[in-house]
């Protein structure tokens, strides 16, 4: 084949694998040339208070407009801590509403959307991510470019006046980004502190168990928590 001709037929091909990969495929990066510009000024900024169900959209630093969501449950919460909005989609089915904005949190998929179960509104009972009523989010997502910072604010272990959950190998969240950065500071844990709970961090963790006499299961359960300092 002509060498030109070869370099086109490549090209063709590599261009339709990513937009079939970024257009089609729920979860993945799929971004609306329609959309508003990234907001690289920091015009917008969103906060979200779990404990209270709501969603605050600031212009400037004054606020201009109040949600009530609904937001993690007790074993799967809302991730605490500053994220930005970092791609925005539609219709991906009744779970998600007609609209997404999508979250950078290191350790899984998590955003703001739309839902079927308006009833949810209000309450703890999502996986982890923020629900709006549909009108809301489509709203929202008119309103709010990609790159708007978003503040989770919160406990990281949860609600003050319940345990924090214990923790093993395959869970995911704040909490376990947190005993990642509590083993690393202590010199046990050398990967990214990223909030999966994989085998490296079993290690160090199992690790910092034996140098104290403690039980060496790998597991992070209370007693763990004081001996991190991150409870009473």
């Amino acid at each position: 084949m002509n060498p030109n001709r070869r370099l086109h037929f490549l090209t063709f091909w590599a261009a339709t694998i990513f937009l079939l990969l970024f257009s089609i495929r729920p979860g993945l990066a799929y971004a609306d040339t329609s959309l508003p510009i990234v907001d690289e000024q920091g015009i917008f900024s969103i906060e979200i208070y779990p404990l209270k169900h709501q969603l605050i959209v600031l212009k400037h630093g004054q606020k201009v407009k109040t949600y009530t969501v609904a937001v993690g449950n007790p074993s799967t919460p809302t991730p605490v801590g500053e994220y930005k909005i970092i791609y925005k989609g539609k219709d991906w089915g009744p779970s998600f509403g007609p609209r997404w904005l999508g979250l950078n949190v290191p350790w899984g998929i998590y955003g703001i959307h739309g839902t079927n179960k308006p009833y949810s509104i209000g309450q703890h009972l999502s996986h982890g991510c923020i629900r709006m009523h549909n009108r809301d989010v489509m709203e929202l997502f008119d309103m709010i470019p990609v790159e708007t910072i978003v503040t989770i604010y919160g406990h990281i272990l949860g609600h003050p006046s319940h345990h924090p959950r214990n923790l093993a190998e395959g869970d995911v969240g704040g909490d376990v980004q947190l005993i990642q950065s509590r083993l690393k500071s202590a010199g046990y844990f050398h990967g990214d502190c990223d909030g999966k709970f994989r085998s490296s961090t079993t290690a160090a963790l199992k690790k910092f168990q034996r140098d104290r006499g403690l039980p060496e299961n790998g597991v992070v359960s209370l007693r763990m928590y004081r001996e991190f300092g991150l409870v009473e």
